[in-house]
């Protein structure tokens, strides 16, 4: 007879995990969720890493989840503070393979600065939350996260507590799921989150969450028990367990799929019994929602709102009031779906005006690059965000500060050394990418990350930050050397001349060579600070065939003319342009008039 396992729910969710096709999971080490990964480890399949946060342990998952990899990614309720940037946004970009986030709160504070009740960062972020009452569902919910996250394109958040995951339960094993990993496809207008595309996700994000509502309604995961009493609970997680020691013979309204409520089971109960009670650790989660319904039930005013629940503590709780006459009902009252606008549509007789870098732009150059390897360029945000737009087609993931190295750190561990490229700028680099980059060098995870130094932050007005050393004042201090910043992290580091193609494509190709993490610091002012005089371009008209491969590069200064290119009043002087002419059409002045020679 084989045995069965006697498993904590960390170690049943590890399994679980195993069992559903995961492919890569990472966290960072928080009680009460630490031993995930710990036992994940142990385990043969997966690919598993410790990161150095939250946030970087999430956007290395989301990469994962792009390459087509089944990713859980875990943490303590607090960790989520941490990671709650790519989480927000991850909500409306969506996935690839099934991605899960794994919180593991903490009710009572055993080791921990407080006792938030995560199960409010479902409904802030519209994502659905699956809550195991015991290690057999711990076990098993697994495959269903995996599922939904795959069906409705969205992250799914797995809630824990202490009590469930360092508890013990036996575990009966099931067989493993066949999965399919899904190939990676560029998307820009699912993984590029500029505000064109952002609105239209979360259009897309309000329309899922009715859809997932409608499925809890008939999901195995919410379930109504008979019991032989007047009485009914609703409780998820470990509540559940109490309650039903506590009542065993009530009514029962066991949701393991919390969010969204399911609000027609929730009526099916109501219809049932004469009283209905809700028992739940922390926040009224669940309570406040069935109030919102317009339903009587009976919860905070007598369980207590902070530690740990037992059967005694809602026993006592509820006995009392059981004594006392019930609340007169009402008919429910079912919010109305979300009212979601369309998009609006542009007015015939306004001309479209896509916004597009500055002429003269040092970002320019190293995209022009960028687009002839075939490489998954993730990004971040600033203005080189507008890398994803037409013509230049070059960025194809902006998710949040710093997401791109972690993201890009992700992709190639699944998918191979040089599959993805990480593009971030100075002022994001201080901001939030030091730590992935720390945390691809830890994992020996190669990589090209390119660094688009303007020596400033552009986007927001030119502000300072610790790679120029200007302070709010406008006075000056030190500065940091960021080749030297990433030498220190182990690195290996090159510095070139942003508007130099010839040193960018070699730095690029060369990089994408090396087996190791590389950093790329593609240096040159913002042209909007560099206001020194310059020439600008003349064409050659007898050499111009209209190619069009000038154009291409999305300079507002290049425009095609009836027989030629056009140099409007916009050039800087750059000279971008003069890389991309393959006959040499372009050139600066002090090199125009030179007969056939090249530029």
């Amino acid at each position: 007879m084989e045995r069965i396992p006697f498993l904590s729910g960390n170690e049943a969710i590890a399994r679980g995990a195993v069992r559903a096709g995961l492919g890569f999971a990472c966290g960072y080490p928080g009680t009460p969720s630490t031993e995930v990964v710990e036992e994940l480890a142990r385990l043969k399949g997966p690919v598993v890493e410790w990161c150095v946060n939250e946030k970087v342990a999430l956007e290395t998952g989301i990469g994962a989840s792009l390459a087509g990899a089944r990713t859980l990614v875990t943490m303590k309720h607090v960790g989520l503070n941490v990671a709650a940037d790519p989480f927000m946004t991850l909500a409306l970009t969506g996935v690839n393979a099934g991605l899960v986030v794994l919180s593991a709160d903490d009710p009572g504070m055993h080791s921990s600065q407080n006792e938030q009740d995560n199960r409010h960062f479902a409904a802030f972020a519209r994502v659905p939350m699956l809550e195991p009452s015991d290690s057999q569902e711990a076990y098993d919910f697994l495959a269903w996260a995996f599922e939904l996250s795959e069906e409705f394109d969205t992250p799914v958040l797995l809630r824990s507590t202490t009590r469930l995951s360092h508890g013990r339960g036996r575990v009966v094993p099931r067989a493993p799921l066949p999965v399919e990993a899904p190939a990676y496809v560029k998307d820009v207008a699912k993984y590029v989150m500029v505000p064109e595309y952002a609105r239209e996700r979360n259009r897309l994000a309000l329309a899922r969450l009715e859809a997932l509502r409608r499925r809890g309604e008939e999901s195995p995961l919410n379930v109504l028990e008979a019991g032989t009493t007047d009485i009914g609970i609703i409780s998820s997680g470990v509540a559940y367990a109490y309650a039903r020691e506590a009542f065993p013979k009530a009514w029962s309204l066991k949701l393991g799929m919390s969010y969204p409520l399911p609000f027609h089971k929730v009526v099916k109960l109501y219809d049932s019994v004469s009283r209905v009670l809700v028992v739940e650790e922390l926040d009224p989660f669940i309570e406040d929602q069935v109030r919102a319904l317009g339903l009587p039930v009976v919860g905070k005013e007598v369980i207590p709102s902070n530690g740990e629940l037992n059967q005694e503590i809602v026993f006592d709780a509820f006995e009392p009031v059981l004594k006392t006459r019930p609340p007169r009902r009402k008919r429910p009252v079912f919010p109305p779906p979300a009212v979601i606008t369309p998009a609006p549509a542009p007015a015939d007789d306004l001309p479209v005006r896509p916004p597009v870098l500055c002429p003269g732009c040092p970002h320019r150059a190293v995209y022009a690059m960028l687009r002839r390897e075939k490489v998954a360029v993730m990004g971040d945000i600033g203005c080189y965000t507008l890398g994803a737009l037409p013509p230049l087609l070059s960025l194809e993931s902006c998710v949040c500060m710093g997401a791109s190295i972690g993201m890009m750190a992700g992709m190639n561990r699944m998918m191979g050394r040089a599959a993805a490229v990480a593009v971030i700028g100075d002022s994001t680099f201080f901001h939030s990418g030091i730590t992935p980059l720390i945390d691809a060098r830890y994992n020996d995870t190669p990589g090209l990350v390119i660094i688009l130094d303007n020596r400033t932050t552009a986007m927001t007005g030119h502000q300072g930050h610790p790679g120029t050393g200007l302070h709010a004042d406008r006075s000056s201090g030190p500065a940091i050397d960021i080749g030297e910043l990433c030498r220190g992290i182990g690195a290996a580091v090159t510095t070139v001349d942003a508007f130099d193609e010839a040193a960018v494509k070699k730095a690029i190709r060369s990089a994408l060579a090396r087996n190791e993490v590389s950093v790329l610091v593609a240096l040159a002012p913002c042209i909007l600070m560099d206001r020194s005089p310059r020439e600008q371009v003349v064409v050659d008209d007898d050499r111009c065939n209209l190619c069009g491969l000038c154009v291409e590069l999305g300079c507002p200064a290049l425009v095609a003319g009836p027989e030629s290119i056009e140099i409007t009043s916009d050039c800087t002087g750059c000279g971008v342009c003069l890389a991309v002419c393959a006959r040499g059409a372009v050139s600066l002045p002090v090199a125009a008039g030179g007969g056939d020679e090249a530029p």
